[in-house]
């Protein structure tokens, strides 16, 4: 009975406690939306820190260098790679892989035009990443912030990490 209610206080704290979470970045690629010439308020992506599991969530990302500009202007493919390699940076950033993803929401401007070669470079890059099982995923058409950018991906990665003592 001690031990339920001990078990009981415990939940409740946890309950109680105050949600840890703070901001991803990964300047090496990227830089913060707020830099931008006309700034943007959001964040590269969001960590949240539950008892022991992570969860990161992806701000969608796009074919953006490390200044802020849009690159591979018009060539679906490589915009598409760009978009995977700056996801692959944040993670990497907070000790996360391809393999902590969960899911994916992928825009593209012209879903009818563009899903072959994007289903194409997702399946190439998946098998690069040996996932099993592959994320849930949802395919979106969809106006992009910046009418030269063609896709725009956001992801949501969960891992376990050590417990705080």
């Amino acid at each position: 009975m001690i031990v339920m209610i001990l078990e009981a206080e415990l939940l409740n704290q946890l309950a109680a406690a105050p949600l840890e979470k703070r901001a991803i970045t990964n300047l090496r690629v990227l830089n913060e939306a707020y830099d931008y010439p006309k700034p943007s308020s959001f964040s590269r992506g969001l960590r949240i820190d539950l008892n022991g599991l992570a969860i990161l969530l992806i701000s969608g990302t796009a074919s953006i260098d490390g200044n802020g500009q849009s690159i591979h202007i018009g060539d679906f493919r490589a915009q598409t790679r760009r978009t995977f390699e700056n996801i692959t940076a944040l993670l990497e950033a907070e000790g996360a892989t391809w393999k902590d993803i969960v899911r994916t929401s992928c825009y593209m401007r012209d879903i009818e035009r563009d899903y072959e070669a994007f289903n194409e470079e997702r399946t190439a890059f998946f098998a690069e990443q040996q996932l099993d099982p592959l994320p849930a995923s949802t395919g979106i058409q969809a106006i992009l912030c910046r009418p030269e950018l063609l896709i725009e991906i956001e992801a949501i990665a969960m891992f376990r990490t050590a417990p705080r003592a």
